[in-house]
């Protein structure tokens, strides 16, 4: 069994003052918001093994704050992986078959829409129908996407193989919800 969690990055600032889009940095809603995830993970065992972060500075900012949130749990050190930035469904699956080499038995990428969005609904070949409504139109800002998959090797997961068990939001843990 391997588990894999796409986390979007937390809100951001509309344009950085280099004008980079990289280098967009959280704003106060997206540092609240990535705590609220990061505490919510922190509460919701299994942990990740292996963490694969976009390099932009908003990615990079989310995983800092939820690996603090994580202290006292050994979160695993991310690895920067310039692939996620921008990265279609396509590339996210080769970045999930490219974890076989670690081999953990679950995997948080932390990255950007539309990817991440389309990622978790073709991935998704049965699960949670809850989670499924919730996430129909959008993967929000700090937006958790949990998925499971009945495979012993990372390079088995396909498209429409996986098991949506949940998504979260922090405006789903504001209404005391999650999918």
């Amino acid at each position: 069994m391997r588990r894999l969690m796409l986390l979007r990055h937390a809100k951001t600032e509309a344009d950085a003052p280099s004008g980079s889009d990289q280098d967009r940095r959280l704003d106060e809603r997206g540092v609240r918001d990535a705590a609220d995830i990061g505490g919510w993970i922190a509460a919701h065992p299994p942990f990740p093994d292996a963490v694969k972060v976009s390099p932009a500075v908003r990615s990079v900012q989310t995983w800092d704050i939820v690996r603090e949130k994580l202290k006292g749990t050994a979160p695993p050190e991310a690895e920067h992986v310039a692939e996620l930035y921008g990265a279609d469904p396509a590339v996210l699956l080769h970045v999930v078959h490219a974890a076989a080499r670690a081999d953990p038995q679950r995997l948080l990428l932390v990255g950007h829409n539309p990817g991440m969005h389309e990622a978790a609904f073709l991935l998704a070949g049965s699960g949670n129908t809850a989670a499924r409504a919730a996430l129909a139109d959008n993967l929000p800002t700090s937006g958790l996407v949990v998925l499971d998959f009945d495979v012993a090797d990372w390079r088995d997961v396909a498209f429409r193989s996986g098991r949506l068990e949940l998504f979260v939001s922090p405006k789903l843990l504001q209404a005391g919800q999650r999918g």
